[in-house]
């Protein structure tokens, strides 16, 4: 009878685990970078320093650009926002054949909480998993459950929140929380 008390008692505590109910959180697809609120992107336009420059993504979605105003930024891929740029230069009649990139310099950041060395706000890198999240945060304290954790995802204006593995790609913008284990 023992045996079946003790495996009673381990399925109860795998049951009562923080986080066990939360589903999967959806995979990350791969693909180009879409922008988002916070962050920075500077915008080079050859041949004209008054469009050259860094611009932050608004709380609206959007950047304002000299001589062409607000311009929509979230959702957007880099890329996607330079073609915008470039047809608005053209349409504005303000060039021909306008040469327009834009880069990420400063990605939305992250956020850590939990059962972390220093929870906080961090910044974002690309190929982050929820390990390197937490390592960043200064690593697990001794009562963290090291295996998966939550995390909350904001897509769209819809937050989601899922069960992350070690391996699970972090996004700017995601809270993590790494629980505590239950003795």
């Amino acid at each position: 009878m023992r045996p079946l008390a003790c495996l009673l008692l381990c399925l109860a505590a795998v049951a009562c685990a923080p986080g066990h109910g939360l589903p999967a959180l959806p995979s990350v697809e791969p693909g180009a970078y879409r922008l988002g609120v916070g962050d920075v992107v500077r915008l080079i336009t050859v041949g004209d320093d008054t469009l050259t420059g860094e611009f932050q993504v608004g709380a609206s979605g959007k950047i304002a650009l000299p001589l062409l105003g607000e311009m929509p930024a979230s959702g957007q891929t880099p890329d996607g926002l330079a073609a915008e740029v470039r047809q608005a230069l053209v349409k504005g009649n303000l060039y021909n054949a306008p040469s327009v990139s834009v880069e990420v310099t400063t990605y939305r950041p992250i956020f850590v909480l939990g059962e972390v060395s220093k929870p906080g706000q961090y910044p974002y890198q690309p190929g982050m998993t929820m390990v390197t999240a937490a390592a960043v945060a200064g690593g697990f304290t001794y009562r963290a459950i090291d295996d998966y954790a939550s995390v909350v995802r904001t897509r769209d204006g819809v937050a989601i929140e899922g069960k992350a593995t070690r391996q699970a790609f972090i996004q700017p913008g995601d809270v993590i929380t790494i629980y505590e284990r239950r003795f």
